[in-house]
């Protein structure tokens, strides 16, 4: 078990900010399950860094993408805000070792749980901005987004978003829509495995498995984009 003062060591080297306020990032690590009552736990924080992270991401894409319309600035501020995104930032610093929770959760670092990972790195920026300010808060964000906002597919835009679009295109006696089906529903109640199906008159459907309905529906989207040629498998189509 990670001490407090370890934990203090450890998110102080991993994001160059000296804590002041020792309390509140305490709270910032804190999940619900562990202190339910209001204000002893990430959620109020997690509210402020979620604004503090869009406002600093959307500064950062203006002037890093001077010639993009507003469309593709939305496209790469939303992946970039995302559950997953920022998940994936908690991972890079191994953040879901260091969060306080209830004896009933196991295991922050599964994939089910990427929602608390998500949520807490926004309470860790809100603790942050709260101690330093805006530009400590900017530091912070720039060291491990900027380089997530020059991956080659940081301007995809949502699979099943792009694939309505193009089904629509397609039509030509009216507009196409793709049609979503589960076609099963494995695994115990808390770790579930979904197959969903999708399919655009006049084409073959596709299918994706996931976690979650959701996950699958974008999967089989994605699939159906990469085989008709309108995305590639490593990057989105130009």
């Amino acid at each position: 078990m990670v001490s407090d003062r370890q934990r203090i060591k450890i998110l102080q080297e991993k994001t160059g900010h000296t804590f002041i306020d020792h309390a509140r990032l305490e709270r910032a690590l804190t999940h619900s399950s562990a202190r339910p009552q209001s204000g002893s736990n990430y959620e109020r924080l997690e509210f402020l860094g979620d604004r503090v992270l869009g406002l600093i991401i959307a500064d950062m894409l203006f002037a890093a993408f001077p010639d993009a319309p507003e469309g593709e600035l939305s496209v790469r501020l939303n992946a970039l805000v995302s559950a997953e995104g920022c998940a994936s930032v908690a991972d890079e610093i191994g953040l879901g070792d260091l969060i306080e929770t209830g004896s009933d959760i196991k295991s922050l670092n599964d994939k089910r749980l990427l929602n608390v990972r998500a949520d807490v790195i926004e309470a860790l920026i809100a603790t942050i901005y709260l101690d330093g300010g805006l530009e400590a808060a900017r530091g912070f964000v720039l060291k491990y987004w900027e380089p997530r906002s020059k991956v080659s597919d940081a301007a995809r835009r949502d699979a099943k978003t792009e694939l309505q679009e193009w089904a629509h295109q397609q039509g030509k006696q009216g507009k196409l829509q793709p049609v979503y089906k589960i076609v099963s529903r494995t695994g115990p109640d808390h770790e579930p495995v979904f197959v969903v199906e999708v399919k655009v008159t006049g084409f073959q459907a596709a299918t994706g498995t996931g976690r979650s309905k959701r996950i699958a529906e974008q999967i089989a989207a994605e699939n159906m984009l990469c085989r008709e040629g309108v995305w590639q498998a490593d990057k989105p189509a130009e």
